[in-house]
């Protein structure tokens, strides 16, 4: 748990998005997840984050969640 995200991730995710969604694919992104990668992952293709670490690491969880909502949906 608690990993960074992986740069070269976000070049695979782009590379792959079109086709992705040809087949109807959401495309997940779980590793370094949180308010300040979220965007940058939306950006390059993910339909779902998996921030484990960016939330259950936090003092407040609902908070947590509103923060990354807010980043990945800005």
């Amino acid at each position: 748990g608690g990993q960074a995200l992986i740069p070269h991730t976000l070049d695979k995710l782009r590379r792959i998005l079109p086709l992705a969604r040809e087949c109807g694919i959401d495309l997940e992104v779980d590793g370094g997840i949180n308010a300040g990668t979220a965007l940058a992952a939306v950006d390059a293709g993910a339909d779902v984050l998996v921030a484990g670490s960016a939330i259950f690491g936090a003092k407040d969880y609902a908070d947590a969640i509103r923060s990354l909502r807010a980043e990945a949906m800005a």
